[in-house]
């Protein structure tokens, strides 16, 4: 099996700031020729929305989900000196170093559920990671989904494993059932939730969960304890979260039978 690992690029061009974002990425240039979504490690929930993105991503990717490429970019303080707004100064300049970018999808329009139906399998696979990871932020109001060339794409994980605010109940949180997933944009087409969770713990065996857990770099993983142990906590809680698959159907199940 192929290692995982992201590519590196340096941001050489810095195109325009994507305001619908509460974070401000931005659309960049890279030294590889192609346009990235940049999340800047300075913004917002800083580096744990980078790692929300980072794990998230990569687990999508593994059930066989659409998601742009996910890269390492270094951004150099020069850009905030040609910069004339001074909230992007700012954040130009908090966020210096190594941050995440998604390959740009250019011509993509946001997902409308009102003008695309996902099919019961599509639609399952997405709710159930979303149980898993505990993602918020994937309702009808902000759905961190485009269509492009016809096809789903997912974006947009930050606010994922929100566990690791509060890293002192995390063996708890782990163990919740999801009630947030009532907000589900894709809940009422999830209806073949059972026929994916056997398969999780195929996907997901703990040398993946591992290896996805440990692309995330040294550096982003200075705030709490040691690297170390703080990646053995988002391994235990991934897997604990897949073991639980059953009660996770169970509320979403649950929360799908008010909405039909």
């Amino acid at each position: 099996m192929k290692k995982l690992e992201l590519r590196t690029v340096n941001v050489s061009r810095y195109v325009t700031p994507l305001r619908e974002g509460g974070s401000l990425p931005a659309i960049v240039e890279a030294d590889d020729g192609f346009l990235y979504v940049l999340k800047f490690r300075g913004a917002g929930q800083g580096l744990k929305a980078l790692i929300a993105e980072l794990i998230g991503g990569e687990m999508a990717r593994a059930m066989g989900l659409r998601l742009p490429e996910l890269v390492f970019m270094n951004l150099v303080d020069t850009f905030s000196k040609t910069e004339p707004d001074e909230e992007i100064q700012d954040l130009l300049r908090a966020s210096t170093g190594l941050n995440l970018g998604l390959h740009y999808l250019s011509s993509s329009i946001t997902f409308d559920p009102l003008v695309t139906t996902v099919n019961s399998k599509l639609a399952s696979q997405i709710v159930l990671l979303d149980c898993i990871l505990t993602n918020v932020d994937r309702t009808p109001r902000n759905t961190n989904m485009l269509i492009w060339h016809k096809e789903l794409w997912l974006i947009d994980h930050g606010a994922a494993l929100y566990f690791h605010h509060n890293w002192d109940n995390w063996e708890k949180q782990a163990k919740r059932p999801f009630v947030q997933i009532k907000d589900h944009v894709l809940l009422p087409q999830a209806s073949d939730l059972e026929i994916f969770s056997t398969g999780l713990r195929k996907i997901f065996t703990p040398e993946l969960i591992k290896e996805i857990v440990n692309l995330i770099p040294d550096e982003w993983l200075r705030e709490e304890g040691t690297i170390e142990s703080q990646r053995e906590v988002y391994v235990k809680f991934i897997e604990t979260r897949i073991e639980i698959s059953d009660l996770l159907i169970k509320e979403a199940n649950n929360a799908r039978q008010t909405l039909i």
